[in-house]
This record gives structure tokens, C-alpha cells and sequence, in this order.
């Protein structure tokens, strides 16, 4: 069976990564990278033994899939672009800016049959997959996603640049629809929020606290789920899981922990084998630019709601400074 050839459209911070990881692969050969950046796009080309590309139309001659790593406003732009051109498209989180923008691509990538992956990359962390047998029924779920200031991610605000990972994470493990959001943020750092709270309650009377912040001292990934008889814990960053279900012994009601066998492994490279093995078996991505959209659709509520949240908080400050 021959390579399949890949490209990377955006080599910084995070495309540098998926560019090294393909050069790693088994079964996929790394074809080039297009970055504006000449002297960035020429040192991940020599480290991972591709070729630059001046500009993503002639890549997409020689390949048959990419990732396109770039900013969140150029989403739509480069992966319309991409599909149009018959592409099969790993496309970072989130999806656009906008639901319209999140419709032209599924409608691109469905009229080309072309797969269309969007990178929610907890999706494919060891200690989700591990818990996976043990997740039931969600009652609440309760979510931190803490990080000090990085001028990466600002050109959005910290919902879409960090809650979203949650957000689509509570999605795929409630599959219910959304009743009622509730959020509030404050911009610290920079003109965008830059700490955010959701509540998120759902149709099956699931309630989910989504907390994010970018402004934070220490890192913190972690996420805890709690179901009728079962309590989960997860560490994203240590890709850690801890289960605890009830048991009866001797009649009476007793807490034992389950023993999990966790596989860590490197949660983008997980991503990109799956990429390539719905790009290889024609066959439906785990992360669909469906389920990227309802991520999106759920985020650009919460901002909307934060967004009236402040209003009234406004309003209500500026009265009673009268």
C-alpha cells in the first residue's frame, strides 16, 4: 500500500507538531509545509525532511490531505479553499468564527466527499479513552481548564481559544440537547475575556460548570463526572483516571476504586492516526465537522450570554454610580 502524501498549511506554535508527527508516521509521507513565515516554514522543512511551499493551491497538487494550523479567522478562508480543492482537511479548533462559515465547510466537504476532522483534542487523550467503558449516565459534570497568559490564542476570546476543548468534551459524553446556558467573564490580560464561567444544563437533567481562564498562575486540566453510583476524575495534563463505584458488601453500601490500565500516549498523535485512518478508509472521523459545529454553536452561546452578563453588570454599575 503506498504513503499517503500530507501537507501542513501553518507551522507554529502547534502546526510545528503535527509537521513532526507526520514525518513519524507509518504509512503517511510528509510532502511540505506552507507558512507566511519564510524562516519558520524552513526550519520544520529541514527537521522533518519535507519542502516548503509557497503557497497552499501548489502543495495541494501534491498531496491528498492537510492540516491547516492557522489562526481562527483564517479557518474558513484556507479550509474552503482546501476542500474546494478536494482535500481531505484536519482543521484546528475551533472549527470558524462563525456557524455560516461552519455550514459553507460541511456543505464543501460533503459535495467534494471529502473528510473534514476538527482537532478537539481531548477527544483522543489516554485517560478519556480509558474511562470510556465506565460512563453511563452524566449527572454533573464539573470542568477546569486553568493556564497562565500566552499571546498565542488571543485573536479570540478564552472560550473559543480554551473552553471549547470542554465544551465538546461535555457534548460527546451527555449526547443531550442543551436547555439553558448561564456564563460570565472578564477580559484581564487582553481585550478579548480572558476567564470564563458556563453552566450548562441539558434536556436529560445533566448540569455541567465549565470553568476556563488564561490568566491563571498554574496549569490545570481536569474534568470529574458524576453519575448514578460512579464518581470519574480525570487529568488531561497527566492523562491520569481515577473511578470510584459503589459496591455493596455484606448488605451495606461501600466506595471501591477500579484500576485503570491507561495507554499514554501523545493525544495529537492520536488525532492525526485517527485523521489518516478515516482519510484512508473513506470513513466517518471521530471528531465530524458536525460535532466541531455543535462545539461552536454551544461556545458562540456561551459568549453571547457572558456577553449580556456584563451588560446588565454594566448597566447596573453605572446606575448606582449616579
Amino acid at each position: 500500500m503506498s504513503e499517503l502524501p500530507v501537507g501542513v498549511i501553518g507551522v507554529g506554535y502547534l502546526g510545528q507538531h503535527h509537521a513532526r508527527l507526520y514525518s513519524r508516521m507509518a504509512g503517511v509521507r510528509l510532502v511540505g509545509v506552507v507558512d507566511p513565515v519564510a524562516e519558520r516554514a524552513a526550519t520544520v522543512a529541514r527537521e522533518t525532511h519535507c519542502t516548503v511551499f509557497p503557497d497552499i493551491d501548489r502543495l495541494g497538487k501534491e498531496v491528498k490531505a492537510v492540516s491547516v494550523v492557522v489562526p481562527t479567522v483564517l479557518h474558513h478562508e484556507i479550509a474552503l479553499r482546501c476542500l474546494d480543492a478536494g482535500l481531505d482537511v484536519l482543521l484546528e479548533k475551533p472549527m470558524t468564527t462563525t456557524l455560516e462559515q461552519a455550514d459553507v465547510l460541511i456543505e464543501a466537504a460533503a459535495r467534494r466527499q471529502v473528510v473534514l476532522q476538527i482537532g478537539h483534542l481531548e477527544r483522543f487523550n489516554g485517560a478519556v479513552l480509558a474511562v470510556e467503558p465506565f460512563l453511563t449516565t452524566p449527572r454533573f459534570i464539573e470542568s477546569h481548564r486553568l493556564g497562565p497568559f500566552m499571546e498565542r490564542g488571543t485573536d479570540v476570546d478564552v472560550v473559543l481559544d480554551l473552553m471549547i476543548h470542554d465544551i465538546d468534551m461535555v457534548l460527546s459524553l451527555v449526547r443531550s440537547p442543551v436547555e439553558e446556558i448561564r456564563a460570565v467573564g472578564v477580559p484581564v490580560l487582553s481585550s478579548q475575556v480572558d476567564i470564563a464561567n458556563a453552566r450548562i444544563e441539558f434536556a436529560s437533567g445533566c448540569a455541567a460548570n465549565v470553568t476556563a481562564s488564561r490568566v491563571s498562575k498554574d496549569k490545570m486540566r481536569k474534568i470529574r463526572v458524576f453519575q448514578p453510583d460512579t464518581y470519574i476524575s480525570i487529568d488531561y495534563q497527566k492523562q491520569d483516571a481515577v473511578v470510584y463505584r459503589r459496591s455493596m458488601e455484606g448488605g451495606q453500601p461501600k466506595i471501591v476504586f477500579e484500576p485503570l490500565r491507561i495507554e499514554k500516549e501523545e493525544p495529537l498523535k492520536m488525532e492525526l492516526e485517527s485523521f489518516v485512518r478515516a482519510v484512508t478508509q473513506r470513513s466517518t472521523p471521530v471528531v465530524s465537522g458536525r460535532d466541531g459545529r455543535e462545539a461552536l454553536r454551544v461556545a458562540l452561546e456561551v459568549v453571547k450570554t457572558m456577553e449580556e452578563s456584563m451588560r446588565r453588570l454594566s448597566g447596573q454599575s453605572a446606575h448606582e454610580g449616579r
